[in-house]
């Protein structure tokens, strides 16, 4: 093997590896955030699982990000055990459609698709249709790198001995795909590989086969690095990949002179023949195991047992791991984690209430907890979001990830006048120059109101759309507390003047109705930078 000839193969694989790449990236970026509120709906029993998970790989291109997606759901408890299950066995059988689609050969296209992927690209301005244009660049790429690649292997066709020890030896077959796949961290470029070598007449099916099953294992690689450094769930779901591949492997590979009759005869090809195999394991796996779900994720659980889920002080959402895999569905980590902390937000006003206005001192403590969590995870959020944007994004996506920051922002700053509620109210006992009883009630009255807003700008962060109508709701409800606030101002002046209220005080009043002013003014922030952002959202 010259060195032109090594430059050659490792040039091929790289292209390849970027076209797959390419073709993943643009169609999650077309895809959108769709796929994590999908993910979210459709996975309510382990059969709705498999096809979510198939689809999803096929849309998508990328076993690997379906899996990383599914390992951070269980690790942030969006999905149980036995749902990720389901979905793994799907992405199994999603990955599949790329060496069906590498299977028929399509050779003269593949300049086609670059020619037509570069005229997107550069001509349109539409970021839909550059999306566009990058994945037929991709799939352009994808059949050139399947040439240059081959091209690169005639040398070996008097060297055949090398492969048929793979036909007598199944298991150096399966040591070879399995260490092939963990070095390259795609089983589309195993398949690829094994593919091209079965096209040049170098690679029999009963030495491909092996390989086929070896690849099945390594990809398990990808939801390993995904599990490090997660909770225990996510480490089950990362165990429960491995051992489906595993134990179907065991299953099959012995079993492999019963059946290799019928992917013989599935087709004269054998590029087709070995696309054939890699599909039909994964469909006969899945078969296999699904009845037995439930008993699966019991063995799980006794290997790797549950773990208490305590309320980390740490974001619940914002998993490292969806960023270079999955930015877009990072963005919606985002999305989440905002909302949980408007959840905290509205909690933290519920307890300030019963301090200021009940006198329930043992609300005081949780107040200051609640407020010191929205401060890091307003930090936790802008850190994580900057990360996003470096691993690249645009359009739509990152407008909303530039809203949520933004809002988290206001959530905090909303925390913040909470707690300073809490320090009035702690200046007014140590004086003991109360508020006056009509005083109290107005206050309370504002307070509640402004409380409404916040619940609606929380709103905002779900996966419902947040329509004009409500927007309106809100602008509304921020005009009347703003117009109620310039009332008790005025009322406060009257009691002023005629020597109801002492100046010291009312000062502290004055402070106290701007405090709630600004509350609801944080939440009509929160709603003009969220609201027309949600058509991004499924």
């Amino acid at each position: 093997m010259s060195f032109f000839t090594a430059m050659q193969l490792l040039g091929g694989v790289g292209i390849f590896l970027y076209a797959i790449k390419l073709i993943s990236e643009s169609l999650q970026m077309l895809a959108g955030e769709r796929l994590r509120s999908i993910i979210g709906m459709f996975t309510k029993t382990p059969v709705l699982g498999v096809f979510l998970g198939t689809a999803v790989t096929m849309v998508i291109q990328s076993s690997s990000a379906t899996t990383v997606m599914t390992v951070s759901f269980v690790d942030a408890g969006l999905m149980t055990l036995t749902q990720a299950i389901g979905v793994i066995m799907g992405a199994n059988i999603g990955t599949t459609v790329t060496g069906q689609i590498l299977a028929f050969r399509v050779k003269d296209l593949a300049y086609l698709f670059v020619i037509l992927g570069v005229l997107l690209l550069f001509v349109c301005s539409s970021k839909r249709l550059k999306h566009m244009g990058e994945g037929l660049l991709g799939f352009g790429l994808l059949f050139i790198g399947m040439q240059t690649m081959e091209s690169s292997m005639s040398f070996l066709r008097d060297r055949q001995d090398i492969f048929l020890t793979f036909s007598e030896n199944p298991l150096l077959g399966l040591a070879a795909g399995t260490l092939l796949t963990l070095l390259v961290q795609s089983s589309s470029a195993t398949v690829g590989l094994t593919i091209a070598l079965g096209t040049q007449g170098l690679l029999p099916l009963e030495a491909a086969i092996p390989i086929i099953f070896g690849d099945n294992i390594g990809t398990t690689i990808t939801a390993v690095l995904a599990a490090l450094g997660t909770g225990r769930a996510a480490r089950q779901a990362c165990t429960a990949h491995v051992l489906f591949n595993v134990i179907g492997v065991c299953i099959w590979l012995p079993l492999m002179p019963l059946w290799i009759g019928f992917i013989e005869a599935s087709s004269s090809s054998i590029g087709h023949q070995i696309a054939n195999a890699h599909t039909m394991f994964n469909i006969c796996n899945t078969i296999l195991f699904l009845p037995f779900v439930n008993v699966f994720a019991a063995l799980i659980r006794k290997l790797i047992p549950d773990a208490e889920r305590i309320d980390r002080r740490d974001a619940a959402y914002l998993d490292p791991h969806l960023i270079q895999r999955t930015p877009v569905v990072a963005v919606s980590a985002v999305r989440h984690e905002c909302r949980r902390m408007g959840d905290l937000v509205l909690e933290l006003l519920q307890h300030t209430e019963k301090v200021f206005f009940e006198q329930k001192e043992e609300s005081r403590e949780k107040v200051m907890q609640l407020e010191e969590k929205l401060d890091r995870l307003e930090t936790a959020i802008r850190s994580y979001a900057a990360d996003i944007m470096q691993a690249g994004l645009d359009g739509k996506d990152a407008e909303l990830l530039e809203a949520c920051v933004v809002s988290a922002g206001d959530l905090e700053r909303i925390g913040d006048k909470g707690k300073r509620l809490i320090d009035f109210y702690d200046y007014r006992k140590k004086r003991g120059d109360d508020f006056s009883a009509e005083a109290i009630s107005e206050v309370r009255s504002l307070f509640l109101e402004t409380r409404r807003a916040v619940g609606l700008a929380v709103d905002t962060f779900g996966p419902e759309t947040f329509t004009a109508q409500d927007k309106a709701r809100l602008d509304g409800l921020a005009d009347h507390v703003r117009t109620l606030e310039s009332t008790l101002r005025a009322s406060h002046a009257s009691r002023l003047s005629k020597g109801h209220c002492s100046p010291e005080a009312g000062l502290v009043f004055i402070d106290v109705l701007g405090a709630i002013e600004q509350i609801a003014y944080r939440s009509r922030k929160i709603a003009a930078h969220m609201a027309g952002r949600q058509n991004v959202e499924a």
